[in-house]
């Protein structure tokens, strides 16, 4: 059985967007990307909403990305190797392979995907977040926290939950990112 993991780069204030929906503050170096990837290893099943995996997407459907680095390379490879989920109701097909749509977050259907697997599932994005958080489907919280703050945006995590954590890892980078594992107490 795999764990459902909600990862977020955030800003200190929790933010994972600015006011003006700018997330170039947020770009990893190269330690942090490594360890990142390393991370993403161990998802076979990613679970985007629209705008996500539009985000997402040119991973599989822009080559020059990949071609950036060798780190952008190997996310690239990691990345297309998962299947995706895409929950949405305006999207009409999907751009990349081993990617489908369900117009609906059914977290039934998401709990019987998680029993039956035993690959790790992420959850990308907030707002797609925040259904799993409120369902209480999320296992582990992984948060890199960028040394910033920005004053206001889209928030990393939804209001209104109350969840105890477990505190499992908390490694520090060079350019001043924290990485903060929890695991959800139930």
């Amino acid at each position: 059985m795999g764990n459902l993991i909600y990862a977020a780069i955030m800003s200190l204030d929790g933010y994972i967007e600015d006011e003006d929906g700018k997330f170039d503050w947020a770009v990893p170096d190269e330690e942090v990307h490594a360890f990142v990837n390393d991370l993403e290893r161990g998802a076979g099943t990613y679970l985007y909403g629209r705008r996500m995996y539009e985000t997402m997407n040119g991973w599989e459907t822009d080559p020059g990305i990949a071609a950036q680095s060798a780190l952008a390379a190997d996310f690239a490879q990691i990345w297309q190797a998962a299947d995706k989920i895409v929950y949405s109701t305006t999207l009409q097909e999907v751009s990349t392979t081993r990617t489908c749509i369900e117009r609906a977050f059914d977290p039934e259907a998401v709990r019987e995907l998680e029993a039956k697997t035993s690959h790790d599932i992420a959850v990308g994005g907030p707002s797609l977040a925040a259904h799993a958080i409120k369902a209480g489907l999320v296992d582990e919280y992984h948060l890199f926290l960028i040394p910033i703050m920005v004053g206001g945006g889209k928030p990393a995590l939804p209001a209104g939950v109350w969840t105890q954590l477990e505190l499992l890892d908390e490694p520090r980078f060079g350019n001043g990112v924290a990485y903060l594992r929890y695991l959800a107490k139930r």
